[in-house]
C-alpha cells in the first residue's frame, strides 16, 4: 500500500489512516489476500490517493467467521446494552465528523459542504435513532387464541448479515445497512464499493472505539464478482442486503436463492417530478435543479424526469435552464463549489453517451458537455437539461445516474400520473401543486416508495426509504428497516397440563 507523490494527503491522510490495510476483520485493520490491488482515486483530479490490497474469498471467510463468533454474545446482550453502545457510537462519530466529511469528499468528489451538512450529520442522526430503536423492538400482545393455550410472538436476530453498499453515498449506505442489523442483535459483514472504502472503514473503527465488540462489524473491500458473490453465497450468512443497480440486484437475488437467504434489495430509480399547472413555477424550477443535481445526479432518488403541464412547460424549461447555468463546478474542497465531479471518467463518459445519443431525437437546452481547462482533469460534466424527448426514449426510460434532467409536457392530470408511472422503476417521485386534492391524488396514484409534495430529496431517520417494482423491496431507515433484520417466532404454552393428552386422543383415538 502506498501514497503516490501527486496525491493530496492534506485533504485526508489516507496512507496514514490505512497503513495496516483496507479490510476490517474482528476489530482490526488488515490487508487483503487476493493478490491484487485497487486504487482509491480522487475523481476531481484523477489522482490516485491510496492503493490497497483487495479482499479475496479467504478474507470473506475470515470476516464471516468473526461475525459468527461474535453473534451469540451480541444477540444475548439486552436491548439497553446495545442501545448504550450505539449512543456511544453516535458520540464518537460526532467527535470525528470532520474526518468523515473530508474522507467522503475525497473519495467521492462531492462538495465538502454537502458531506458536512448532509452525509455526516445524517449518519450521526441515524445512529442516534437506532440507539433509541434498539430498546423498542417488540413482539405482539400475548393472548389465548386456541382454547387453553397462551401464544405470543418473539422477535429475534437472524444471525450474520452480508451487505453490499454502493459508491454514491458510501458513508450513509454503510450506516443504513449496519445500524438496524446490529441494533436488532445481528452481526454483519459489509462489502463497500472498491472505489470508495474509506468512510466504511472509519465507521467500523469508530464502532470499535465506542465499545461495540470485535467481530460485530466487519468490512471486506473487494470486487463484486469475487468478494461480493462469495459473501452472498456464503452458507453462514443468513441475510443479504444489497443497494445498487437493478441488473446487479437480479444477480444477487439469483445467488441468494440457492441458500434461501432473507433478501433486502434497494435498486435503481428514475424519479418523476410532476409539475401541475397550478404549481409555483419558481419553487418548482428551484426544486428541480436541487433534486436533479444532488450528488451530481448520482442518487437513485434524484429527479430525472420532469413532467410539466403544458401551460407551464416553456416557462419551466427556461427557468430551470437559467438556474442550471448558475451552478458552479469546481474543487470539492473549495467553499464556492456547488457541484463536484462524477465518480470516475468511466461514469462521466457513460453519462455523456446518453446525452450525445439524445441529440438525434431531443433538444439539449443547456449543458451536454464536459468542461475544459483545469476541470478537464477530473470527471466533471456540466448540468444538463434535455427537452422534448419521447416517453419511450432512452433518456426517459434508463437510469443515467448523472447531472441530467429530462423535461416532457403533459396535458391532463390523468396523463401526467400515467407518464410518471411509465417506467420499470418506483423508488421516489414528487408532485408540485397548490391544490391539496390534486396533490393527494398524485401521492395515492404514483407508484413509488416515497412521494414528496412541493419538494424533492429530503429524508429523515424516522421514515422508511425503499422502492416499488424494479426498484427493489425492503426498507432502509425507520422502525420498518429495524424489523426486517429480525425473524418472528411463535411461542405457545399449554396452560392445563392435560391439553397434550386431549390432542393425542383427538388425533389417534383413545389408546
Amino acid at each position: 500500500m502506498h501514497n503516490p507523490g501527486n496525491a493530496t494527503p492534506d485533504r485526508f491522510p489516507a496512507e496514514e489512516r490505512f497503513a495496516e490495510g483496507a479490510q476490517y476483520l474482528g476489530g482490526r485493520l488488515t490487508r487483503g489476500t487476493s493478490g491484487r490491488t485497487h486504487a482509491v482515486v480522487d475523481p476531481a483530479s484523477g489522482e490516485e490517493v491510496l492503493r490497497y490490497e483487495l479482499a479475496g474469498t479467504a478474507d470473506v471467510d475470515r470476516a464471516v467467521a468473526a461475525a459468527r463468533a461474535a453473534f451469540p454474545a451480541w444477540a444475548a446482550a439486552t436491548p439497553g446494552e446495545r442501545s448504550d453502545a450505539l449512543h456511544r457510537f453516535a458520540a464518537v462519530l460526532a467527535d470525528r465528523a470532520e474526518d468523515f466529511a473530508r474522507a467522503e469528499s475525497l473519495q467521492c468528489g462531492k462538495p465538502l459542504k454537502l458531506s458536512r451538512e448532509f452525509d455526516v450529520p445524517g449518519t450521526i442522526d441515524n445512529t442516534a435513532f437506532f440507539a433509541g430503536a434498539a430498546r423498542l423492538l417488540q413482539g405482539q400482545s400475548a393472548g389465548e387464541y386456541s382454547g387453553d393455550h397462551t401464544s405470543y410472538i418473539r422477535r429475534e436476530p437472524i444471525g450474520v448479515v452480508g451487505s453490499i453498499a454502493p459508491w454514491n453515498y458510501p458513508l450513509q449506505m454503510a450506516a443504513w445497512k449496519i445500524l438496524p442489523a446490529i441494533a436488532a442483535g445481528n452481526t454483519i459483514v459489509l462489502k463497500p464499493a472498491e472505489l470508495t472504502p474509506l468512510t466504511s472503514l472509519l465507521f467500523a473503527q469508530a464502532a470499535t472505539d465506542a465499545g461495540i465488540p470485535d467481530g460485530v462489524i466487519n468490512i471486506v473491500t473487494g470486487t463484486g464478482r469475487e468478494a461480493g458473490e462469495h459473501l452472498v453465497d456464503h452458507p453462514d450468512v443468513a441475510m443479504t442486503s444489497f443497494t445498487g443497480s437493478t441488473a446487479v440486484g437480479k444477480r444477487v437475488a439469483e445467488i441468494a436463492t440457492a441458500t434461501v437467504k432473507r433478501l433486502h434489495l434497494e435498486l435503481g430509480g428514475k424519479a418523476p417530478f410532476v409539475v401541475f399547472d397550478d404549481a409555483d413555477p419558481e419553487a418548482a424550477a428551484h426544486g428541480a435543479v436541487a433534486g436533479a443535481l444532488i450528488n451530481t445526479g448520482q442518487d437513485c432518488t434524484a429527479a430525472t424526469r420532469a413532467y410539466v403541464q403544458r401551460p407551464l412547460y416553456e416557462e419551466f424549461v427556461a427557468r430551470t435552464a437559467a438556474l442550471m447555468e448558475t451552478v458552479r463546478l469546481g474543487d470539492p474542497f473549495a467553499a464556492g463549489t456547488d457541484l463536484g465531479p462524477l465518480i470516475s471518467h468511466v461514469q462521466r463518459d457513460r453519462v455523456a453517451g446518453f446525452v450525445d445519443r439524445a441529440r438525434a431525437y431531443a433538444r439539449v437546452v443547456t449543458g451536454g458537455e464536459a468542461p475544459e481547462g483545469e476541470l478537464a482533469k477530473g470527471a466533471y460534466y456540466r448540468p444538463t437539461l434535455i427537452a422534448d424527448a419521447a416517453q419511450d426514449s432512452e433518456v426517459v426510460q434508463s437510469e443515467i445516474f448523472g447531472p441530467v434532467l429530462v423535461v416532457l409536457p403533459f396535458d391532463t392530470d390523468d396523463e401526467g400520473i400515467a407518464l410518471a408511472n411509465d417506467t420499470p422503476y418506483g423508488l421516489a417521485a414528487s408532485a408540485w401543486s397548490r391544490d391539496v386534492y390534486r396533490a393527494n391524488r398524485a401521492t395515492r396514484e404514483i407508484k413509488a416508495g416515497c412521494v414528496w409534495v412541493n419538494d424533492h430529496i429530503p429524508i429523515i431517520s424516522e421514515m422508511p426509504h425503499g422502492g416499488y417494482k424494479s426498484s427493489g423491496y425492503g426498507k432502509d431507515m425507520s422502525a420498518y428497516s429495524f424489523e426486517e433484520y429480525t425473524q418472528i417466532k411463535h411461542v405457545m404454552f399449554d396452560n392445563t397440563a392435560v391439553a397434550a393428552k386431549d390432542w393425542h386422543r383427538t388425533v389417534f383415538g383413545d389408546r
